[in-house]
């Protein structure tokens, strides 16, 4: 069962239209695996069991009557705890929320359901997903599988924690500042921030903002696009969502990057330290490229004003999203959640509008750039994954870090440009620490970012080095 438990979604689905394994044994497996594990790590916070084996055996019932079958038929899935599931709590971490079970499915969870998935329960995140360590005051702190003393990065990290350590195949993430990626690169997952409408998102207070999104994390970058080929495609309802079907996803990788043109940048042409330990790893995986036939050059875009953007506009929406909370149970949030909305509140008129000047002007240096080169890549993280029983590093390469923010510039502030990135696991430290290698792509080049990442995983394979406990 623990092998079957580390086999890709579609050897899953595979195995289930085959009828080599029911969906109910399947779901079983996964269920036993949580039971075996999760203790250790605490990545998963909500168990619906019973809710879950029903489901299996409604899916097997399915299979056996001939009935049309999703491409996630029978897949087990546990899911973010900031996604509303109805009938399942859903805390986002915080205490306000401890006993909160939404009457209706949020857009993503209907339809990952709908495409055949089947619901375990719910992975743990930071209080209101704020912030890239997964620790709260409802559940307490994930743990890294590969170093239990270790953080699992966040917001999504239960979701990459349970995913390495094979509670569940696929998982739905979201990503503002790094959500996705920065527990992809800690636990030695794959996670995909898409392009902002990529996924839709509904109900959203913030429907034309392009800040944060939604998207897959997967051990492989196969899995992950076949995720996202659920999670994809318009929805009447976001007004913001691409108008192309997220069936485009679901279909053989295989490229060539023979002349595929990279550029690497280490720290952003100094813009952000990195720790000694990353850029170790990655450098030698950075030749992989050029092994594969890739023209690769050290370069960067021009970001400036990046930092502003993502930092003005993310505190804008803390001031949307918590303002009323913080009037009414301030001493109930954590300090930084508070410090970042009361940021928020402070803002202008003019900051908002200078913030958005400046958005534009970012997307134009970033358009440029990708005329000459078809992939970015640089570090997810600017450092190896960090003491659990710390909120944030303090520093990084011997330079201060005032703020849990400014440990993780090296993913936010791509995700200030809209550009899609993907953390595909790329190599460890000496002590056994995973690292993973941010690529970028252009304007909303999923597909073709998708390829080269499973190209690179394919030449690499650091994805199957299992976590020592497990």
């Amino acid at each position: 069962m623990t092998d079957l438990c580390f086999r890709t979604a579609r050897e899953m689905a595979a195995m289930l239209r085959r009828r080599e394994i029911s969906a109910r044994e399947l779901v079983q497996a996964h269920l036993d695996r949580i039971d075996a594990v999760n203790p250790q790590v605490n990545a998963v916070v909500t168990l619906v069991p019973e809710r879950a084996l029903a489901e299996a055996d409604a899916a097997d019932a399915r299979l056996l009557a001939g009935e049309p079958l999703g491409p996630l038929h029978g897949i087990p899935m546990a899911h973010k705890d900031t996604h509303s599931t109805a009938g399942i709590r859903t805390t986002s971490g915080s205490p306000l929320l401890a006993d909160f079970v939404p009457d209706a499915d949020e857009l993503v969870i209907e339809r990952i359901r709908a495409a055949g998935a089947i619901t375990l329960g719910k992975t743990n995140v930071p209080e209101f997903a704020a912030g890239s360590h997964t620790f709260n005051p409802v559940f307490g702190a994930t743990h890294n599988p590969y170093d239990l003393e270790r953080s699992a990065g966040g917001s999504s990290g239960g979701a990459a924690a349970a995913l390495a350590c094979g509670m569940h195949p696929l998982a739905d993430g979201s990503d503002m500042g790094g959500s996705l990626r920065n527990p992809a690169s800690f636990n030695n997952v794959v996670g995909l921030r898409p392009a902002p409408g990529r996924v839709p998102t509904y109900p959203s207070a913030l429907a034309f903002s392009t800040m944060g999104v939604q998207g897959p994390m997967a051990r492989t970058v196969g899995d992950a696009a076949l995720l996202l080929s659920v999670m994809a495609g318009p929805d009447p309802r976001c007004p913001i969502g691409i108008d192309v079907p997220g069936s485009i996803f679901d279909v053989p990788l295989e490229r060539d990057l023979t002349g595929l043109r990279v550029a690497w940048t280490s720290d952003l042409g100094g813009r952000v330290p990195v720790d000694d330990e990353v850029t170790a790893a990655l450098k030698p995986q950075v030749r992989v490229f050029s092994e594969l036939g890739a023209h690769v050059e050290e370069a960067f875009p021009d970001l400036r004003g990046a930092d502003e953007v993502f930092r003005t506009l993310r505190a804008w929406q803390f001031a949307a999203a918590f303002g009323p909370l913080l009037e009414r149970h301030r001493d109930t949030l954590k300090d930084t959640l508070v410090a970042n909305t009361e940021e928020g509140l402070a803002l202008t008129g003019p900051d908002v509008a200078r913030a958005e000047m400046l958005h534009g002007v970012l997307f134009e240096r970033m358009r440029e750039f990708f005329t000459r080169f078809d992939v970015l890549l640089l570090p997810v993280s600017q450092v190896v994954p960090f003491e659990v029983g710390i909120e944030f590093p303090k520093e990084v390469a011997g330079v201060a870090q005032p703020s849990y923010l400014d440990w993780m510039a090296s993913a936010y502030l791509i995700s200030a440009t809209g550009h899609p990135a993907i953390s595909v696991p790329a190599g460890f430290t000496p002590g056994g620490l995973p690292v993973g290698m941010q690529m970028v792509g252009g304007h909303r080049g999923e597909l073709e970012l998708l390829k080269v990442a499973e190209a690179f995983e394919r030449a690499t394979r650091c994805g199957e080095r299992r976590p020592p406990f497990v």
